[in-house]
């Protein structure tokens, strides 16, 4: 029995399959201020409970959110959002010392400094 990557030629999944989630980073423009801070926080991992706690507001309201979010994004689940979130930190934080950004300079060799 052969593996997919043998079958298919390559092991890139995004080849493979035919998916990538970086369309939807080219789409963030199109997200509200509010939809932005939803995806941010969709990207470190929490539920949707954690989600309404934290913006204080109502669990159907964040539902509503990512569900539009889900849709300008033209991906297809909550799941996804979350990877470009992750993928897409960068462009939707804008706190100069946010430890993503200062890992992100570490790794490239550049200076950190934190006011």
């Amino acid at each position: 029995m052969t593996n997919w990557a043998e079958a298919t030629g390559t092991t890139c999944p995004y080849r493979r399959t035919g998916h990538t989630p970086e369309p939807g980073i080219w789409r963030l423009e199109a997200l509200t201020d509010r939809e932005r801070e939803v995806l941010l926080l969709l990207g470190t991992g929490v539920g949707n409970r954690e989600l309404s706690k934290e913006l204080g507001i109502a669990e159907r309201t964040v539902k509503a959110h990512i569900s539009n979010i889900v849709a300008k994004l033209g991906q297809q689940t909550r799941t996804q959002v979350a990877i470009v979130s992750a993928l897409a930190h960068n462009a939707l934080c804008d706190e100069p010392s946010c430890s993503r950004h200062l890992a992100l300079a570490s790794s490239r060799g550049q200076k950190t400094t934190v006011a």
